[in-house]
């Protein structure tokens, strides 16, 4: 909280506003980079758990070195904006260092595969779906708060409830600044790192946690919302020959906020969808590695079926309003 206050100072003094336009979702110019506070949180976490569980240092200390290197080219790209490609490089490259470090530790070659993969589409969706005031810390916090509450009860406990502690309070200790009127944003410094250091909560409930191999479709249960929002955004763009990478308001929260005027009843849907989604993951943890496929499947395919509602109300009246016109 200290920290982000301090961000807000320093955006502020160095004029690091992000001005509204027809591609944001916001009506004020307001400052960005807030997320450095919570990455500043999670290094110090990572820094003393490396010493604290040397069984796991050498993940703890490369997940440091690669939320490091994804907040820096955020901070870079917040002062004097980058190429995409350049950042999605460097994105690439953390996620190849976590990817070594699974293998380094200890686990397969599937269980690396999954971790680069992870960290790599979590850097970049959390980096998309932060457009509207609290939603992407809020549900990084309750992502998180459902991997420690995971960890906890499977008895599993060390450095990933730690862990999936400490990026949840950070989270907690930004949103004041950001919800429900923001007066900071996250910026590409905390949005990114936020992805990665969920990815990293994921790979280490499979590798060091005792989760179970066929377990790992539980730890996406509480990202669906994310997942299938931006999934399934990304791919209709794709569909239709349009740039992906450029900045839009077509994912479904944006549409939504953008019809009813107002972010935090979004946000607040969006947390209670979550907040079932780590209680559906709990229930499920003791099924068979089937019906856990099973479970997955069904929830991600309603928030498919939500999210084609929501598109679909914003498309109907977004016509109402030309016919008006």
């Amino acid at each position: 909280m200290l920290g982000t206050w301090a961000a807000r100072r320093y955006a502020l003094h160095r004029r690091l506003l992000d001005e509204p336009g027809e591609r944001r979702s916001h009506a004020v110019a307001t400052p960005r980079g807030g997320g450095i506070a919570i990455v500043a949180s999670l290094l110090t976490a990572l820094a003393l758990l490396a010493l604290g569980y040397p069984g796991q240092r050498i993940l703890l200390l490369v997940a440091g070195g690669g939320t490091l290197l994804v907040a820096a080219i955020g901070w870079i790209d917040d002062h004097r904006p980058l190429s995409p490609w350049l950042r999605l490089i460097v994105h690439a490259v953390a996620a190849a260092m976590l990817a070594a470090a699974v293998l380094q530790s200890g686990g397969d070659a599937l269980m690396a595969a999954t971790g680069f993969a992870a960290a790599l589409v979590l850097v970049n969706v959390w980096n998309f779906m932060d457009g509207i005031d609290g939603l992407a810390a809020s549900q990084a916090a309750i992502a998180a708060l459902g991997y420690a509450l995971l960890a906890h009860l499977d008895g599993a406990g060390g450095a990933v409830v730690w862990l999936a502690s400490s990026l949840a309070v950070a989270c907690l200790g930004f949103l004041p600044f950001n919800f429900p009127r923001a007066r900071i944003f996250l910026g590409d410094v905390g949005s990114g790192a936020i992805g990665y250091g969920l990815a990293c909560l994921c790979v280490l409930a499979m590798a060091g946690g005792g989760d179970e191999p066929g377990r790992w479709p539980l730890l996406v249960l509480p990202l669906s919302a994310f997942l299938v929002d931006a999934t399934l955004t990304l791919g209709s763009r794709m569909l239709r020959g349009e740039p992906w990478w450029r900045a839009h308001v077509q994912h479904a929260y944006q549409r939504w906020s953008r019809r009813i005027g107002r972010h935090p009843p979004v946000t607040y849907a969006y947390a209670t969808w979550s907040a079932c989604s780590v209680l559906a993951m709990l229930a499920a943890r003791r099924l068979d590695t089937a019906f856990i496929i099973v479970v997955a499947v069904a929830w991600c395919l309603a928030g498919g079926w939500i999210w084609m509602t929501l598109q679909d109300g914003a498309r109907r009246t977004s016509l109402k309003e030309e016919e008006q016109r």
